[in-house]
């Protein structure tokens, strides 16, 4: 990976600050769609070889889209199905990805799932794989790659935390927790690995994917919701995968090489208003 800053090479910017991640070899977890697929297809186009996972096969629409992304961006990809809700399977997904790539410079650690059950409804068991996927694995696939980040090239975590780390609604414990105590293991992570290895947490706000289309198609008008959710956006529109594949390029690479144990919230907004009206 290479920080270009040279005045001749302005490559499309005015002050000559490009985001080139040329060279680096990234781990991005959760690529088969939304948010993880545009992360995958912004780290290729600024020059990263990808090495993803998800929970379809290969051969899925998803895996597909992903890896002919990267092949697009003149890039090396490489998908792996797994659950990493289960233990054993961060390590065992980091070993493939540093063995696949040659090693690894950037991990980005988004797979995640809606788990809303609310305070008194949860049960043991869905509070069990809340934390075991989205708080746990966040924290084994790091354990997993520090050996390998530490010989890696401005190395760097990414972790895909949530709006809802800070401000949440009714009904959606335990996925709050889980999403909060992400923004605790980034500032763990900065100052127990710094500064060889930069950490940075992501918080997305109402992005547009799968996951939230088919939460608008639970009301009885979903085009009337839409249009009352985006009005809550001083932005005037919901986020895109691409939102946060850009942010995220830009965390990864050099030029944000100051920033490290903090989690940048990406809400279009949303989050500057008191009340709703």
């Amino acid at each position: 990976m290479t920080d270009r800053r040279t005045e001749g090479d302005m490559s499309g910017d005015q002050h000559g600050l490009a985001i080139d991640l040329r060279g680096a070899r990234a781990l991005v977890t959760g690529v088969s769609s939304g948010i993880g697929a545009g992360i995958a297809a912004a780290l290729a186009r600024a020059g990263a070889d990808v090495a993803g996972c998800g929970l379809d096969d290969a051969m899925s629409a998803g895996a597909q889209v992903f890896l002919n992304g990267a092949r697009h961006a003149n890039r090396r990809g490489w998908y792996r199905a797994i659950d990493l809700g289960t233990a054993h399977a961060p390590a065992e997904l980091v070993a493939w990805a540093a063995e696949t790539l040659g090693g690894i410079d950037l991990l980005v650690s988004n797979a995640g799932r809606n788990i809303f059950a609310g305070a008194a409804r949860c049960t043991e068991a869905e509070w069990t794989d809340n934390i075991n996927l989205n708080l746990a694995a966040h924290w084994r696939l790091a354990q997993a790659a520090r050996p390998h980040l530490e010989h890696g090239t401005h190395p760097v975590i990414i972790v895909i935390a949530s709006n809802h780390a800070y401000a949440t609604l009714p009904g959606c414990f335990p996925y709050n927790v889980a999403k909060a105590g992400l923004t605790a293991l980034v500032q763990s992570l900065a100052l127990e690995w710094g500064p060889r290895i930069r950490t940075v947490g992501i918080a997305p706000g109402f992005v547009e994917t799968p996951l939230s289309d088919a939460w608008f198609n639970t009301f009885a008008d979903p085009a009337a919701k839409r249009r009352q959710i985006v009005s809550l956006h001083p932005v005037g529109r919901l986020g895109t995968p691409e939102d946060i594949g850009t942010l995220c390029a830009f965390l990864c690479s050099p030029l944000a090489g100051f920033i490290s144990g903090s989690t940048v919230l990406i809400d279009g907004g949303r989050s500057a208003a008191l009340q709703d009206d």
